[in-house]
């Protein structure tokens, strides 16, 4: 049993970065809940095999403090990746652990930071936060290098609570205190010296001497807690589960309010929360195991065209529907640039609670931005994708009708929906001109094909997941 072509193109807009005619094409063959597992499923797939040959060909990417190239490698991999999911897990997890190069100004780390992002990204929620408290990246980021066990720093301790785990309102002024203590000692070295020679990886280490062994008290529990130990008691609260699921929601379902605003407004959707939070709680935090059950769910099904792109998906998707990128291409090297110019600097967040997502993404010039990109791609005859989307259409065996050429297009461009109005302007544009089909193959037809996507590009409803 087969799988709607627009179910599969919605799934691949959420859990990648969009998809193309072929891949539709093939993926359709197979039922839904198979495509959904083959995504989850990332050990069975390998890696790019080419990732060499993008470090060879930009030299730049040996650096150590050009954090900018890391981007660009990190773009080829969304665009490329046979496992998106995991590209795409990477860049939700980098938004709710924001860290930044900013403050460190270490290259090397930061990438480090990415790969165990990655590495960790679809393992239970326990591993990823005990890695993540371990980092070098993120213990300078919020300083718990200075959290010692006769003076603490809650920075790290307090963000852990409110912004990466449980949210405002679960735990108290104590809680934040006693789990600081418990991450005392928890730092890192610099192996080698920064000067003369540079940016290297810094290395994290328990320092036990700077460790306080000293009883705790947190969310209620008594012991001689470590770090792990708060993690596997926050790990298990239904107020982790609750504020992991309302993250999973706004980044793969449906734009929610800011993160500031979720204690005092309710989830927009409490019937697939309770969905999200019964597999965490059942699974154990497994990871997996709720990415799947979400999924697979209806409220995923019929979530489509809720969610605001954020710039790397509007970039990598783009170019996914129009180009093959390979390791050479010269283009990857600006698309750090762009993706800032239009408000999302990976590996920068502006501050610690992340971006601001839905509707935050777009004003007057991040649109025009978003615009002027996609229509420079998809009028691009350069381009293999943009070639096949005008060809498929110039070469169809049978004249289209002004309708059925409309509806082509949405279909090409991953079955989109759009207003009345949208499908009007481009009725009109589909209603002028030369017949479109039976192989009415001139520079004038072509060129209304063009137009057609064109337009199709610069509509609001191109900018939605």
């Amino acid at each position: 049993m087969g799988t709607d072509k627009a179910l599969i193109a919605h799934l691949y807009r959420r859990a990648g970065f969009g998809s193309t005619p072929e891949l539709l094409e093939e993926l359709s063959k197979k039922d839904y809940d198979t495509i959904v597992d083959d995504l989850v499923e990332i050990e069975n797939v390998g890696d790019l095999p080419d990732e060499d040959i993008l470090s060879r060909y930009y030299p730049q990417l040996q650096s150590t403090d050009n954090f900018g190239m890391d981007n660009t490698k990190w773009f080829y991999r969304m665009i490329n990746s046979k496992k998106p999911l995991q590209e795409k897990m990477t860049l939700f997890w980098h938004h709710v652990f924001a860290t930044g190069w900013t403050k460190s100004e270490q290259g090397p780390t930061m990438i480090d930071h990415i790969a165990m992002l990655r590495k960790n990204c679809l393992l239970n929620l326990r591993v990823l936060l005990t890695d993540l408290a371990a980092d070098p990246a993120m213990i300078f980021w919020l300083d718990n290098c200075e959290n010692h066990g006769k003076n603490i720093n809650e920075n790290f301790g307090r963000e852990l609570l409110e912004l990466f785990s449980m949210g405002i309102g679960n735990y108290s002024e104590d809680d934040i205190k006693e789990a600081s203590r418990a991450f005392t000692g928890w730092t890192f070295e610099q192996p080698i010296p920064l000067y003369p020679y540079g940016h290297f990886k810094s290395q994290f280490i328990f320092d036990e001497k700077d460790h306080d062994f000293g009883e705790k008290e947190f969310l209620g529990n008594k012991g001689n807690f470590n770090g792990e130990d708060i993690v596997e008691i926050i790990v298990k609260t239904e107020a982790c589960a609750k504020f992991i699921s309302r993250h999973l929601y706004n980044f793969f379902v449906a734009d929610e309010p800011q993160i500031p605003a979720w204690s005092i407004e309710p989830p927009k959707d409490q019937e697939a929360m309770e969905i999200l939070v019964s597999t965490f709680m059942e699974s154990d935090a497994d990871m997996k195991e709720v990415m799947r059950a979400m999924f697979k769910s209806d409220f995923f099904k019929n979530s489509m065209f809720k969610r605001v792109k954020c710039p790397a998906e509007f970039i990598a998707g783009a170019l996914k529907l129009t180009s093959e990128v390979g390791p050479k291409d010269e283009r990857l090297a600006g698309l750090h640039g762009l993706s800032t110019v239009m408000g999302q600097t990976l590996l920068d967040p502006p501050t610690v609670e992340g971006w601001h997502t839905g509707k935050e993404w777009i004003d007057g010039g991040s649109l025009t931005e978003r615009i002027n990109y996609a229509v420079g791609l998809i009028s691009d005859m350069n381009n293999s994708g943009s070639k096949y989307l005008v060809d498929s259409l110039v070469k169809s065996e049978n004249e289209l009708s002004s309708e059925q050429l409309v509806n082509e297009v949405l279909k090409n461009a991953g079955y989109l929906e759009v207003s009345e109005q949208t499908f009007d302007q481009l009725l009109e544009i589909a209603s002028k001109g030369p017949a479109v089909g039976k192989n009415n193959d001139n520079e004038d037809v072509r060129n209304k094909v063009v137009q057609l996507y064109t337009l199709l590009v610069s509509s609001p409803e191109f900018q939605l997941a």
